[in-house]
């Protein structure tokens, strides 16, 4: 049976369809049928696995409507609120987020996931000492984690307290020492702190590990430009941009934790002429492959 059917189903059995149903309609009926739970909450875990996929295709409104329902047809498990959660967060509804994770944690205390999307969301919030709280919890029921620790630091960065932010980034690299936004972080970390010899060195390692990526590069390349070797950065900018060219706005490289020396350096870079060539030509082919 399609889905949207069995669903039209289980809505007529709960009585949630058609409200208002005539008394002597309700006196032809020889028995209640008796409701099946199991399949009820069976369909709503289907439901929510239907919503990870939708967002997989990238179709988060179509996403968020399964998982609404999903909560509704098995509210007793954790996963529906979870998915639920993440998708508010991911939308940037943190209140109705927050709450959905909250249910989730009140079902399953002891899953690490939940905890790290809750600091995810304060972090967001711009919350960042309760982001920590949250990390921290999830840490300790799962503490080989390199993404959660990689948001660790970041909330320490934003709270200027450096140390810690390293620590954390170091214990993602020694969990999974391919993990290049950490070592890319510890860089923008060394920067703000004057050691551009030091900042260099972690985005040279960042870059070793993927050349695909833009912002180390980037970064690498402000540093090069800012030393004197004024071509040589302009051609790696160049280069950067290329790979994806959202890192032409400062904006965006705030929302990345690039810090103010850092920044300031980039607009210098950025402002020269033959930048400014670069990003039109990068801004044009974009209109036009989008066309």
């Amino acid at each position: 049976m399609p889905k949207h059917q069995r669903l039209f189903t289980i809505l007529v059995c709960l009585g949630l369809w058609g409200q208002g149903v005539p008394a002597f309609a309700q006196a032809l009926l020889p028995y209640s049928p008796k409701l099946d739970s199991e399949k009820i909450e069976q369909q709503g875990l289907e439901l929510a696995e239907d919503a990870i996929q939708l967002v997989r295709f990238q179709q988060p409104e179509a996403a968020l409507s399964r998982a609404k329902l999903s909560t509704q047809l098995a509210p007793g498990h954790f996963q529906t609120w979870f998915i639920l959660g993440t998708l508010y967060i991911q939308q940037e509804e943190f209140d109705a987020g927050i709450d959905a994770l909250n249910r989730a944690l009140a079902l399953e205390p002891k899953e690490a996931g939940i905890f790290f999307t809750l600091g995810s969301a304060y972090f967001q919030r711009g919350d960042y000492q309760t982001a920590i709280a949250q990390i921290d919890k999830g840490l300790k029921l799962k503490p080989d984690n390199p993404a959660a620790l990689f948001d660790l630091g970041n909330s320490y960065y934003k709270l200027q307290k450096y140390p810690k932010a390293v620590e954390a980034y170091q214990k993602a690299v020694s969990v999974d020492k391919k993990f290049w936004p950490a070592i890319n972080n510890m860089g923008l970390i060394k920067y703000e702190q004057g050691d551009l010899a030091g900042a260099i060195k972690q985005w040279q390692a960042a870059v070793a590990i993927d050349k695909e990526q833009a912002e180390p590069q980037l970064a690498l390349a402000v540093a090069t430009y800012a030393q004197g070797r004024q071509q040589e950065g302009l051609k790696m900018a160049e280069a950067a941009l290329t790979l994806d060219s959202r890192y032409a706005d400062l904006k965006f490289l705030q929302e990345n934790l690039w810090g103010e020396r850092l920044l300031s350096a980039t607009k210098t870079l950025l402002q020269t002429p033959q930048m400014q060539a670069v990003i039109a030509r990068l801004q044009a082919a974009s209109s036009d492959s989008q066309q």
